[in-house]
C-alpha cells in the first residue's frame, strides 16, 4: 500500500516555539517538517497544524507559519483527534425518515468539510511519545488510515522518541520517512512537480 497525494492530509503536531529547543534533533525535525509541507503545497495536499497551550509553549516556529496560515488549530488536549476529525473527515451519515432538503435551512446536515474524503493522514511533529502519539492512537480508533514519518518527529530524549514508534508501529501506524512521503506522492519521474520536490529533498 503506498500513500496517494489525492487521498492525503499533513497535520504538522505540536511544532512550538517554547517546546522546539529542548527536542533531541529538534533543527533537523523541524527540516524535515518544512520540506513536507513544501511538497504538500506543491502536490495540493492539505496542512494542518497544531499547538498545544500556545500561551505556555508559544506559537508555531517562524519558518513553519507561512506554510500553515489559517490551518493552525489550538489545543489543550495532547490527543489533537477532538480538534482534527471535524476537518479531516465527514461525520457518519445520520439514519432517519424524510427528506433533507424538506427541513429548515438551519436544520440541515452541514457540508462535509472541504477536504473530506483525504483520509491518508500523514503525521510528524513533537512530542513523538505524547501529543503525537495520542493524536495518532486517536485517529486510528476513529479508523483514519495513520502515516507517521519518523524523520520529523521526535522528543526531548531518544528513549521516549524509539518507544512511541514501537508502540505506533504495533498499533497500525505506517512509520515512514520523508523522502518516502515525497517520491509516494509523486508516484513516476513524469510527474510535472518531480524536479520541484526532487529540489526540495535534495
Amino acid at each position: 500500500m503506498l500513500l496517494d497525494a489525492e487521498e492525503s492530509q499533513l497535520v504538522l503536531v505540536d511544532y512550538q516555539q517554547r517546546l522546539m529547543p529542548s527536542i533531541h534533533e529538534g533543527d533537523r525535525v523541524v527540516e524535515n517538517a518544512v520540506r513536507l509541507a513544501r511538497i504538500a503545497q506543491l502536490l495540493q495536499v492539505p496542512v494542518w497544524a497544531t499547538e498545544e497551550n500556545p500561551d505556555g509553549l508559544g506559537g508555531t516556529v517562524e519558518v513553519l507559519q507561512p506554510l500553515v496560515a489559517g490551518r493552525v488549530l489550538s489545543k489543550m488536549e495532547f490527543d489533537a483527534t477532538s480538534v482534527l476529525l471535524p476537518r479531516l473527515k465527514p461525520a457518519p451519515r445520520q439514519q432517519g425518515g424524510g427528506n433533507a432538503r424538506s427541513l429548515p435551512k438551519h436544520l440541515q446536515k452541514a457540508a462535509p468539510p472541504p477536504d473530506a474524503g483525504r483520509e491518508s493522514i500523514v503525521l510528524a511533529g513533537c512530542e513523538a511519545h505524547v501529543c503525537l502519539m495520542q493524536t495518532a492512537l486517536g485517529l486510528l480508533e476513529e479508523e483514519v488510515e495513520v502515516w507517521v514519518v519518523t524523520d520529523a518527529c521526535s522528543s526531548r530524549s531518544e528513549r521516549n522518541r524509539d518507544a512511541a514508534f514501537d508502540r505506533l508501529a504495533g498499533a497500525g501506524a505506517e512509520l515512514v520517512t520523508t523522502e518516502m512521503v515525497a517520491f509516494e506522492w509523486l508516484r513516476d519521474a513524469g510527474h510535472p512537480r518531480f524536479k520541484e520536490v526532487l529540489g526540495i529533498v535534495k
